[in-house]
């Protein structure tokens, strides 16, 4: 299957999309033009990364080989700092770095005020001066749970959020986990790993199986993913956040991350606010 691209009805977004990789593009600016190297960048991408598949599906080691691909090397970049305390393969952050890399190539081609390329939720971005680019966050319901807002002068260019209802198998039980920070791999990869250290380990509602049985290609092999959790008592619920929360801070103190929100069942967290960083008050549940 060929890579495809189509303007959105509004005529001011772009959808390109090859095998799992789905992209929603804006621009403003010279949008045209960045349109066009954005469609040109995404005719290898895909092709360039199954070169290097097994590689970029092994647990990542400091002292291990390197991958030679842009993407890949992103992917490698972001997932370095947390390999010596984690089980970690580049591919955790292949979304964002994906979106970080189309993002370059619009930015290198085309005068542009402010962008952002959205890859299933990871979301790389631009910002001009004076702009400012606001999203809200949602449960896998819908539900509204909060809103963030990155002005130009923040140091965020990179939002991401994972957990258990998301595309990939997650080792914790957050509903969901959102990560900010200087790029969109870095933010992957951070909201990957805060997700996974929102468990409690052995509790009898929450059930797992080895990630091979649910994906045989899946990169954490034999590892026991969570398949379902049940309802938790608040005590329950909290300890599993503030360990996630717990992780998150010492993220944000590493400088691997910029900030993240935390949810899971009627409960969430969130790291200190940044003066740089303005996430609006986190509603509870209904």
């Amino acid at each position: 299957m060929k890579p495809s691209a189509r303007l959105l009805p509004d005529g001011k977004r772009l959808h390109l999309q090859h095998g799992p990789i789905d992209l929603i593009i804006g621009a403003d600016g010279q949008r045209e033009l960045a349109f066009a190297a954005a469609r040109m960048r995404f005719e290898t991408i895909l092709s360039e990364l199954v070169t290097e598949l097994p590689l970029l599906r092994t647990r990542l080691r400091a002292d291990g080989p390197q991958p030679r691909g842009d993407v890949a090397k992103r992917m490698y970049r972001a997932a370095l700092p947390y390999c010596a305390a984690h089980y970690v393969t580049p591919m955790a952050a292949v979304a964002g770095s994906v979106a970080d890399e189309v993002l370059r190539a619009m930015c290198q081609n085309a005068q542009l005020d402010r962008a952002y390329v959205n890859n299933g939720g990871d979301i790389a971005l631009h910002l001009g001066a004076g702009t400012r680019f606001t999203m809200a966050m949602l449960d896998h319901n819908g539900r509204d749970l909060g809103r963030i807002e990155i002005k130009d002068t923040d140091p965020v260019r990179g939002i991401a959020t994972s957990g258990r209802h998301g595309r990939s198998l997650s080792l914790g039980i957050a509903d969901s986990v959102t990560a900010l920070a200087h790029s969109a791999a870095q933010a992957d990869m951070a909201a990957t790993l805060i997700a996974n250290q929102v468990d409690l380990p052995g509790h009898p509602a929450i059930a797992r199986k080895p990630a091979v049985e649910i994906a045989e290609d899946s990169d954490l092999g034999d590892l026991p993913v969570v398949t379902h959790c049940g309802a938790l008592s608040p005590t329950d619920v909290g300890t599993a956040l503030d360990a996630g929360l717990s992780f998150a801070s010492g993220c944000v103190d590493r400088g691997l991350t910029l900030g993240a929100a935390l949810f899971l069942q009627d409960q969430n967290r969130a790291t200190q606010q940044h003066n740089f960083l303005d996430i609006q008050r986190i509603p509870e549940y209904a």
